[in-house]
C-alpha cells in the first residue's frame, strides 16, 4: 500500500521530513529486492535450473546402502543455491507447490539416470500431498517411463508446516500408500507435533533428529531418548534411522544400540553422484569386534549439569515497561520468573509473586505501571554457565538467600542468555539422581554396581564378543581396616575404585563396583594386560604412602589374630584375576561372575600384588 502511494504521488524535498523520506526509500528497495527475488526464482523453476544431490542411508546390520535421500540444490553462486534460502524464498512468494513440483521430477530423473539401488526417499511437506501436481497421474507416467516403482518411493514428511487436519492427511497417505509409496516422517524430537505425527501416521520409517544422534555416545539424556524411540519403533513396526551421524563413538553407540539406519557425513555428503557401496575407512569401522559402552545414568564420570534444566523463556530488555511484564504475568500463568536481558547478557530476574503483589496493593499500579521493569527486579540473581552441575547449583542455593530457591536462576553459555532453572525442577533432578545412585550405583565410588554391570556382560555375550573380566580383589584388608579404621579403609576402596576407573578406557571397558573391596572390569582394550600391571604398580605406590613408615619399613603392622595374639599383617596388596572370554564361552553373567570369583581365588594364592590369567571354556577357568 505503501508502495503503492509512493508511484502515484511524486514527492519532492520539501514533502517529507528526513525519516519520511529514508522510510520511502527503504520501502522502494525492498519492493525492488522482492521482485528481483521473484524473478529469480521464476527463471529457476521454469528452466529447471536445479541439481539433485543424494545422501546415502546405511543399513547397520547389512553394512550396506538400502536407500538414499533425495535433496536440492539451487544455482551454484547464487543467494538462492542453499535448500533453506531457495524454500524459504518460495514460501515468500507463494511458489512452494512449484518448486516442490519440479524438485521432485530432477530427483526422479537423476535417481534413474544414475541406477542407483534401493529405495529414494523424498522430502515433502504435507500441503503438498493435495496438490493436484502430485496427485493428477503424472508423477506415476514420470515413474513409468523412468522404470522406477511407487514401491521404492519413501515420501519423507517434512514439518515446515503445521498439521491440524489429522483425518485429512491420514486419508491422503491412504491414497499414496495404495499406490505403493511408503511414508517416512523427519525429525523426530524437535516437538511435540511431529511425535503425534507419529502416532497418527504411523510411517515405515521414523528419523530421529540430529541434536539427539551428536554426542550420544557420551550423552545419558540423548541416549535414553534414542533408546525409548528405537523401542517405541519396534513396537510399532517402523524402522529407525539415525539422522547427522559425524563421529564414530556415535556410530558404533547407534549399531550397538540396535538402531537399524544411520546417515550423515561420517558416511557420506550429499553428493550428485553417490557411491553404491559403503566405503572401505566406513566398512571396517562397523566390523570392530569391540561393544559400545553405553553412557549410564549415574555414576563418576555421567555429571548432570543445569542446561538440562534449562528452560527458555522469551526475556524483557530494562527498558520495558512495569505494564508489559504485568500482562506478561497474567497471561501467561506457568511463568514464575521473567529474565531482564540486555543484548544477550542477564542483568536481572523478576519474580511473578513480588511483581503482583506490589501491583495490588492501592495506588501502586497506577504509580509504577509506566515505570521500567527494573525498578522491580532482582539485579542480583543467581546465575549459572551451562556446564555448572546440579549439585554444584543445589549446594550454592542451600547457602543462599530463601528466595532464590522460589525465584529460580538464570543459566548462561558463555556469558550469553540461554534460559531460566526453577528451584522445583533442580530439586526433582537431585532426587531422581539419588534415587538412581542407590539402585544402580555403589554409594562410596558412585561406580556401577550389579545391575548395571550384569546388563553390559549379557550385551557383550549376546554381541559374542571378545573381553576380559578382571576381578580384583583387595588383600588383607580386614586387618587394615581393624587398624588404622574404616575411614582409611574407605579411603583405600575409593583409590582402587579411581585407578581402575582412570586407566580404562571409556568408550570400550567397563568397571563395575561389586560390593566391599571387590571390583569387576570388563576390559575390550587390547592393552589390557599393560593396564591391569599399572593398576598394580599405582595401587602398591599409594598404599605406601597411606601407612607409618614403620610399618612401611616392616611391611605390615601388629595386630591381633583370630586367637587374640599380636602379629604382623602383611600391608594391603592386590590381585586381579583375569578371565578371557571368547563367544560360546558363557552364556550368562551368572556364568561369568562364578568363573571370575574363581580365577580370583587363584590370584590371591600368589604373594605380593598380583595378576592371574585364565581363558573360559563353557564357564570354567583354565589357566
Amino acid at each position: 500500500m505503501a508502495q503503492t502511494l509512493i508511484r502515484r504521488l511524486p514527492l519532492r524535498k520539501f514533502d517529507l521530513d528526513d525519516s519520511e523520506h529514508g522510510l520511502c526509500t527503504r520501502l522502494e528497495n525492498d519492493e525492488r529486492d522482492r521482485s528481483a527475488e521473484l524473478d529469480t526464482l521464476v527463471a529457476i523453476i521454469r528452466e529447471r535450473r536445479l541439481q539433485a544431490v543424494f545422501q546415502p542411508i546405511l543399513d547397520f546390520r547389512t553394512h550396506t546402502y538400502f536407500a538414499y535421500e533425495a535433496l536440492i540444490r539451487g544455482p551454484q553462486g547464487t543467494p538462492l543455491h542453499a535448500p533453506s534460502a531457495l524454500f524459504a524464498a518460495a514460501d515468500r512468494h507463494g511458489l512452494r507447490r512449484e518448486l516442490e513440483a519440479v524438485c521432485r521430477e530432477i530427483q526422479f530423473v537423476a535417481f534413474a539416470e544414475r541406477q542407483l539401488p534401493g529405495k529414494l526417499f523424498i522430502n515433502a511437506s504435507p500441503a503438498s500431498l493435495d496438490d493436484d501436481l502430485f496427485r493428477n497421474g503424472s508423477t506415476l507416467q514420470l515413474l513409468r517411463r523412468l522404470d522406477l516403482k511407487p514401491t521404492r518411493i519413501v515420501i519423507e514428511l517434512t514439518e515446515n508446516q503445521r498439521v491440524s487436519d489429522f483425518p485429512r492427511i491420514q486419508q491422503t497417505l491412504a491414497h499414496f500408500r495404495g499406490l505403493g509409496y511408503q511414508i517416512a516422517i523427519d525429525d523426530l524430537g524437535e516437538g511435540f507435533s511431529n511425535m503425534r505425527m507419529w502416532s497418527e501416521v504411523k510411517p515405515e520409517y521414523v528419523k530421529i533428529d540430529q541434536h539427539f544422534i551428536n554426542g550420544i555416545a557420551d550423552d545419558t539424556l540423548k541416549f535414553q531418548f534414542v533408546k525409548a524411540m528405537h523401542e517405541l519403533a519396534e513396537t510399532c513396526s517402523a524402522r529407525v534411522i539415525a539422522e547427522g551421524i559425524e563421529r564414530d563413538s556415535d556410530c558404533l553407540a547407534l549399531r550397538d544400540l540396535g538402531v537399524a539406519c544411520g546417515q550423515g557425513y561420517l558416511i557420506e555428503r550429499p553428493t550428485p553422484s553417490p557411491s553404491s557401496r559403503l566405503g572401505g575407512p566406513m566398512r571396517d569401522l562397523l566390523r570392530r569386534g569391540s561393544i559400545a559402552v553405553f553412557p549410564r545414568a549415574s555414576g563418576a564420570g555421567q555429571a548432570h549439569t543445569v542446561r538440562q534444566l534449562a528452560r527458555w523463556i522469551e526475556p524483557v530488555t530494562p527498558d520495558t515497561l512495569n505494564e508489559v511484564v504485568y500482562r506478561r504475568f497474567a497471561e501467561e500463568a506457568e511463568l514464575g520468573s521473567l529474565p531482564v536481558v540486555a543484548d544477550g547478557t542477564p542483568r536481572g530476574l523478576i519474580n511473578r509473586h513480588a511483581m503482583i503483589d506490589r501491583f495490588a496493593r492501592p495506588y501502586r499500579r497506577d504509580l509504577y505501571e509506566c515505570r521500567p521493569c527494573t525498578q522491580f527486579m532482582d539485579a542480583a540473581p543467581l546465575i549459572f554457565n551451562e556446564d555448572a552441575t546440579v549439585q554444584e547449583a543445589g549446594l550454592l542455593i542451600s547457602r543462599s538467600a530463601r528466595h532464590h530457591l522460589t525465584d529460580g536462576f538464570i543459566i548462561t553459555d558463555n556469558g550469553a542468555y540461554l534460559g531460566v532453572g526453577s528451584g522445583h525442577d533442580l530439586m526433582a533432578l537431585i532426587t531422581e539422581m539419588q534415587i538412581q545412585a542407590a539402585r544402580y550405583a555403589n554409594p562410596l565410588t558412585q561406580l556401577p554396581g550389579n545391575v548395571p554391570l550384569n546388563e553390559h556382560i549379557d550385551h557383550l555375550l549376546r554381541a559374542g564378543t571378545a573381553f576380559r573380566a578382571c576381578y580384583c580383589d583387595i588383600d588383607h584388608f580386614k586387618a587394615f581396616n581393624d587398624t588404622y579404621g574404616y575411614r582409611k579403609g574407605d579411603d583405600i576402596i575409593q583409590i582402587l575404585g579411581t585407578l581402575l576407573r582412570e586407566n580404562s578406557d571409556p568408550r570400550l571397558d567397563f568397571v563395575g563396583h561389586i560390593g566391599g573391596d571387590d571390583f569387576l572390569a570388563l576390559f575390550q582394550s587390547g592393552d589390557w594386560e599393560a593396564r591391569c600391571a599399572r593398576i598394580l604398580r599405582l595401587f602398591d605406590s599409594q598404599i605406601a604412602a597411606m601407612v607409618t613408615p614403620l610399618d612401611l619399613q616392616r611391611g605390615g603392622y601388629l595386630a591381633e589374630n583370630h586367637r587374640g595374639e599380636a602379629a604382623l599383617h602383611p600391608l594391603p596388596t592386590l590381585s586381579i584375576g583375569a578371565l578371557a572370554l571368547c563367544a560360546g564361552d558363557a552364556e550368562s553373567h551368572q556364568e561369568v561372575a562364578s568363573a571370575a570369583s574363581e580365577t580370583r581365588r587363584h590370584a590371591k594364592k600368589i604373594s605380593g600384588s598380583s595378576l592371574f590369567i585364565a581363558r573360559c571354556h563353557s564357564g570354567k577357568s583354565n589357566a
